[in-house]
């Protein structure tokens, strides 16, 4: 069974492949003589944008499981903060 993807991941994904896309493209069609690389401008934009998606997918992902484990401890109440009623530690001392 496939899941569909998580919109989360997958429009930042998407959005860092066109921009690292266009960046390429634009930077390795500068560099060259008017007109006279585009095929190359083409396969150095597929390759940045791929790259870029990969990047901005393990972030991404890597966020949200944090953001998870968060919430799943927060429910646990694992990261509560307990206060002991007595314990007043008063200002620091030098």
């Amino acid at each position: 069974m496939r899941r569909a993807p998580n919109p989360w991941v997958a429009v930042p994904v998407l959005i860092a492949a066109l921009a690292g896309g266009i960046v390429g493209y634009f930077v390795m069609d500068a560099s060259c003589a008017p007109d006279s690389c585009t095929v190359s401008a083409a396969l150095v934009a597929t390759v940045v944008g791929l790259a870029g998606a990969a990047g901005i997918g393990i972030i991404a992902v890597l966020a949200l499981k944090s953001l998870d484990e968060f919430r799943t401890h927060r429910d646990r109440e694992i990261l509560a903060e307990v206060d002991a009623p007595d314990s007043d530690p008063g200002p620091p001392t030098c």
